[in-house]
């Protein structure tokens, strides 16, 4: 394992435990104060295997295999969306659904799938779960959901994964057709990396807090 540089460095730096450059692309973006490390600029790459049964389960593997292999402070993502005509599915098979590769096939079954079912019945969401492993191994959790449907057809060159199929009604568009800005305002990861973001602003607090205290009870020579 390499130096890690200060202290003080350790603190703005934040390992993403993900090879996804469109994720990686998006904490960066909504992260802007912290200094986003992957895998690969540590030169660390792990296969994880994905058992878990739930989002934050597959979070919390990616997180604390990073955390143990560097001793970073690590964050573990995993998100997928959920259909409601399919009973939920793809959920947490979302990255590996039918063993299609992530995109055009992927997003053209699935539209195959719903080619008979109404608009009403369209509904889906994307979900976010976040696991958050700090340099002292304590476990943090942060989710988010955002609610759509599965529109007709693909429209968007935007986002990627289920990005051009996922209709966002009261927009009148695909996450693929919103800007960076927009996607990230209402996404199901903005809304969960807002909230990890506002933990991180509060425990810098307290910890600055607690310094200032300490010098204050210091003794004086």
């Amino acid at each position: 394992m390499r130096d890690h540089g200060s202290a003080a460095s350790r603190k703005s730096e934040l390992l993403v435990a993900t090879t996804n450059q469109g994720k990686l692309a998006e904490l960066k973006a909504l992260l802007p104060q912290l200094k986003i490390l992957a895998p690969s600029d540590l030169e660390t790459q792990l296969a994880i295997e994905e058992t878990g049964r739930t989002f934050v389960e597959n979070a919390r593997l990616k997180a604390s295999a990073y955390h143990l292999a560097t001793g970073l402070r690590t964050m573990g993502e995993d998100s997928g969306i959920e259909i409601d005509a399919l009973n939920g599915e793809p959920g947490v098979y979302s990255a590996r659904y039918h063993g299609l590769s992530d995109g055009p096939i992927k997003n053209a079954y699935v539209l195959e799938l719903l080619r008979d079912v109404p608009d009403p019945r369209r509904g889906c969401r994307y979900v976010c779960a976040i696991v958050l492993i700090d340099q002292n191994g304590r476990e943090h959790v942060f989710e988010g959901r955002c609610r759509g449907r599965i529109a007709r057809a693909p429209a968007g060159e935007g986002g990627f994964g289920y990005d051009p199929i996922f209709l966002v009604p009261r927009l009148g568009r695909t996450m693929a057709e919103l800007s960076a800005e927009e996607k990230n305002r209402i996404s199901h990861r903005g809304r969960a990396v807002r909230k990890l973001a506002r933990y991180l602003t509060a425990e810098n607090a307290r910890i600055r807090r607690r310094g200032v205290r300490s010098q204050e009870e210091a003794p004086r020579a």
